[in-house]
């Protein structure tokens, strides 16, 4: 039976040179090996990189193009844009096993030996030498560029414990401890933020990425690894750390610019894709679409925020671990009041901010404000955005002279009245406070259309936090959650209040 022809199982069986040659078996280079299976999955019309929402149209297609054209990669992005798991998905567009020489440290390729162990082998048993299967999950080695990474990390050195081992001259080849990139041979090899690996390490991989020759302490070895090669970078690293030196650029043949999602429900997909929710009682807490929307708003107004360093970028992280607190906030609301089922709410979002604090990094400015208070701008500011998707714009409302729909929350805040909403509350009281403020059922019953149920009160709150974003409320952190009261009365109150309230009035 022909090689091509044959199942994984029956490849296993296959257990020396002699059945190896028998069965058809032809070398196929690693890149000509992408490049088969990715036009094989092109035509079956599968999907080769599933799970990577957003790039359909821009990145994917550029990979794809490079595979085709035998390239090695460089993806350059902000960081959290997933290029590296981008990276580790390729190796699904490898052969499920390839033969390699048994016990051969390069990998090599029964047909087209490089090592010398491998070739002595073979001369030595011929078609009698043993051979491995190597799966194609193995077939991926990654590094991180750091400044201490050294050239024998990479490539090699001649290691004296091995010659004196085996009393061997050093001028003897097996004298050579191999690096990462020739113990790599006939994988996808990995350099993660290359800009930060020191120049003359950049250097060393050169003749790799070209001409196949290495060289370690005075051996010049020809060594035609087979490497598909996968750099990432992040443009930053271009100014801040370090760059990738001109030659080493030009040797690698695309770059390809990877991006943020360009709309909310793009990075909705993301984040419930990869948000860790095992073992949370999701069936019990309700989330409305309105909460997911203004998780991945936060992300955006980040992006945009004059406190937050825009070349460093928001990582899609953010939204990741802000969604999972969201849900966590809910959960140990659960099992403070022993209730059984409840609904997010925007208070629940306060405990969203340790998820934003370590994930952006601040300008000068931002530092001074504090990444706390920062962080609860950024809630607001995403409230304020999306509250006249839902609601009429408190500003222009304020403008008309008739038909204000906020006058009578506005009016009964205006006596003296405040609302807490607290972290803990009970889903009863939370209710019940909600409902002593006049007018706020009536406004979202009348602005929202399909409103369930169960999400109106959501809504209501949601209102009091728009109204608060607009300037038309007070609205003060607390301790224990949040308190609404009426905006003049409030201004007396400034004098005593502290920073670390995170009152709105102070930004």
């Amino acid at each position: 039976m022909e090689y091509q022809k044959l199942s994984s199982k029956d490849l296993l069986k296959i257990k020396t040179l002699g059945e190896l040659k028998a069965s058809g078996y032809r070398s196929t280079s690693i890149k000509e090996e992408l490049r088969k299976n990715l036009i094989l999955k092109i035509q079956q019309k599968e999907q080769v990189f599933e799970g990577i929402w957003g790039y359909e149209d821009t990145v994917i297609p550029d990979i794809e193009r490079a595979i085709l054209s035998r390239h090695n990669i460089n993806l350059l992005g902000l960081r959290g844009q997933a290029k590296t798991r981008i990276a580790r998905m390729m190796t699904l567009l490898l052969d499920e096993y390839v033969p390699v020489v048994e016990g051969a440290e390069l990998n090599d390729d029964p047909l087209q030996p490089l090592s010398s162990y491998a070739k002595e082998l073979i001369k030595n048993k011929g078609d009698h030498t043993p051979i491995a299967w190597w799966h194609r999950s193995e077939r991926y080695s990654e590094k991180l560029a750091t400044p201490d990474v050294s050239v024998a990390d990479l490539i090699g050195d001649v290691d004296p414990i091995k010659a004196a081992t085996m009393k061997l001259s050093y001028n003897d080849e097996r004298v050579i401890h191999y690096g990462l990139v020739p113990r790599s041979n006939r994988s996808i090899f990995v350099i993660n933020e290359l800009p930060d690996l020191q120049a003359r390490i950049q250097v060393a991989l050169f003749n790799i990425l070209q001409e196949g020759d290495i060289q370690i302490r005075g051996f010049k070895l020809r060594l035609p690894l087979d490497i598909q090669f996968v750099f990432t970078a992040n443009p930053e690293d271009y100014t801040n750390r370090g760059s990738i030196v001109t030659p080493l650029k030009d040797r690698i043949e695309s770059q390809i610019i990877t991006h943020y999602p360009k709309s909310i429900e793009i990075g909705k997909r993301i984040t419930a894709q990869e948000a860790n929710l095992k073992g949370k009682p999701v069936d019990k807490i309700h989330i409305p679409e309105l909460m997911k929307d203004l998780i991945e708003q936060i992300a955006v107004e980040a992006r945009n925020s004059e406190y937050v360093d825009e070349k460093s970028g928001v990582s899609a992280r953010l939204t990741i671990s802000a969604f999972e607190n969201l849900i966590s906030a809910a959960e140990r609301r659960l099992y403070l009041n022993s209730e059984e089922n409840t609904v997010v709410r925007i208070a629940d979002l306060i405990g969203v901010i340790p998820a934003i604090t370590g994930k952006v990094e601040l300008v000068y400015e931002g530092e001074q404000e504090g990444a706390g208070l920062v962080a609860y701008n950024l809630i607001g500011k995403a409230i304020r955005t999306l509250f006249v998707d839902y609601f009429p714009s408190p500003e222009q409302k304020k403008k008309e002279k008739e038909g204000n729909p906020y006058v009578i929350p506005l009016a009964w805040f205006g006596e003296g009245n405040t609302l807490d909403i607290l972290a803990s509350q009970s889903d009863k009281t939370y209710k019940s406070s909600l409902q002593q403020v006049p007018g706020l059922e009536d406004i979202v019953t009348a602005s929202i259309g399909s409103l369930p149920e169960i999400e109106k009160e959501f809504f209501m709150e949601f209102l009091l936090h728009g109204l608060s974003e607009y300037s038309q409320l007070s609205k003060k952190m607390l301790d224990t959650g949040l308190q609404f009261k009426d905006l003049f009365s409030s201004m007396f109150d400034m004098g005593a209040s502290d920073e670390d309230d995170f009152e709105e009035e102070d930004y």
